[in-house]
């Protein structure tokens, strides 16, 4: 079965010829699949600075916008800028615990977080030259057990969905996981039956299916769509000039090189299902992108902007593996932002619905980080302990998300990211067992070799 999956895989050139239909749908594939968390952030940070709902549309407007432009950048390479791989960029989670503490700071809120933004951004670009030399630190061992973490940290967010998401009324209600099971069935059918064109848009099939049966049982809300503009032009300094305050600059700093280290893990893991070596030169041009969407963003009214790990799963699910699909997708993205009835009824789409897909992407991330560590020594106890704590500690903030809260606040970028506890736990495990206990591994190993 894994060999008939492989041969249907397409080869990975730069920019695969795809016919522009399928360009695009597979493009709004993506766009549909990052659309959840790339508004998530905007509307909580929003809320929390009592913002009106005509006010938060604004931000999730220049969130889009942002996030169109930095994924059309990453994806296509402008300038020192961009990786060159199917991307998906977006607002980052990593900062909204800060970003929400600042938020309600006197003398600080909205102002002060974008001028934070901008500050942070400004500090990535400086830095990026220099974190983008860690890729030999990023064995397979690494690689393989910090992609498996980013499967396994983003499970509970479909499983949220399917259930009905986190704020639903009847959290679990049979209809939810109905049609959640019914997204995921249809996808893993069209795997099954189908070829070609079909499996690459499999996830779109689904999720089409899945809204349709929404709309007739009622479950597809559209209120507020008949006030929402046609059209709406993201101004930058939409809510005044940005406040550079040193608390919360410093707090982003910190969040900065966080994203640069779930980024690592994420380039290298799409190196992998791209068949591309991520290179420290491929590296810095994605850090750069990455830091360059922030400091534009604090100018644009939004916020940190990352790599999406949600995409990783697309990408390895579908086998289309060309950059041309995700500069489509960003060209998605900037529409919806001009356009507020277009981008309302992508975010009426239920949340089962989206559970359904979800369940099958995550866990291909979680596969394809477990097929790299089949190219590790996996037999070695000290390897195999590497993997073990570290998932473990990847999974601290997953399980219970309070289990660090007693400790200081500059702090949360690092203790609630599954993916960050998950990767300097094994980079520092990697160095103890590996790197700096490299030449006894190797007495060890040649002991061995003549003992037998």
């Amino acid at each position: 079965m894994s060999e008939l999956s492989e041969a249907r895989i397409p080869d990975a050139p730069a920019i695969q010829r795809l016919p522009l239909l399928q360009l695009i749908l597979v493009g709004l594939q993506h766009v549909l699949l990052m659309y959840g968390g790339a508004i998530a952030v905007p509307l909580i940070i929003g809320q929390a600075a009592g913002l009106s709902r005509e006010e938060i549309a604004f931000l999730i407007n220049a969130d889009l916008l942002v996030a169109g432009i930095a994924t059309i950048v990453q994806s296509l390479g402008i300038g020192p800028m961009g990786i060159r791989m199917p991307v998906m960029m977006g607002a980052s989670f990593a900062a909204v615990g800060s970003m929400v503490a600042m938020a309600g700071m006197p003398g600080i809120g909205l102002q002060g977080i974008f001028g934070a933004t901008i500050a942070a951004g400004f500090f990535g670009m400086i830095i990026a030259p220099f974190m983008s030399k860690v890729v030999r630190f990023f064995p397979p061992l690494v690689t393989g057990t910090v992609i498996t973490s980013i499967g396994l940290s983003l499970f509970p967010v479909a499983v949220n969905w399917a259930g009905g998401g986190a704020g639903a009324a009847q959290f679990g209600s049979p209809i939810y996981l109905a049609i959640a099971a019914l997204v995921l069935a249809t996808i893993l059918l069209v795997h099954r039956f189908m070829r070609g064109f079909w499996v690459n848009i499999s996830v779109l099939i689904g999720m089409c299916l899945g809204y349709a049966i929404c709309g007739v049982i009622g479950m597809v809300d559209l209120s507020g769509m008949a006030q929402a503009p046609w059209l709406q032009i993201v101004t930058p300094l939409h809510f005044g000039m940005p406040k550079f305050e040193l608390a919360p600059i410093l707090s982003m700093c910190l969040v900065v090189v966080i994203i640069f280290v779930e980024s690592t893990g994420m380039f290298l893991a799409l190196g992998k299902i791209t068949g591309q070596e991520v290179c420290p030169r491929m590296l810095r041009r994605g850090l750069l992108c990455d830091a360059g969407a922030s400091f534009f963003a604090g100018f644009f009214n939004t916020f940190t902007h990352s790599s999406f790990a949600q995409n990783i799963g697309l990408v390895q699910m579908t086998g289309v593996r060309c950059r041309s699909v995700t500069i489509v997708a960003g060209g998605l993205l900037i529409v919806l932002s001009l356009l507020p009835k277009a981008a309302f009824l992508v975010a009426s789409i239920p949340p089962a619905v989206l559970g359904g897909a979800a369940i099958a992407m995550f866990g291909m991330v979680a596969a394809t980080g477990i097929k790299i560590l089949q190219e590790a020594d996996i037999g070695d106890r000290r390897n195999q302990l590497l993997v073990a704590v570290s998932i473990g500690m990847g999974l601290i903030p997953v399980v219970r998300p309070e289990f660090f809260a007693h400790l200081p606040l500059w702090m949360s970028p690092i203790t609630h990211s599954g993916i960050a506890m998950a990767t300097l736990s094994a980079l520092m495990l990697n160095l103890l067992f590996n790197i700096l206990g490299g030449a006894e591994r190797a007495a060890i190993n040649d002991c061995h070799a003549h003992s037998h």
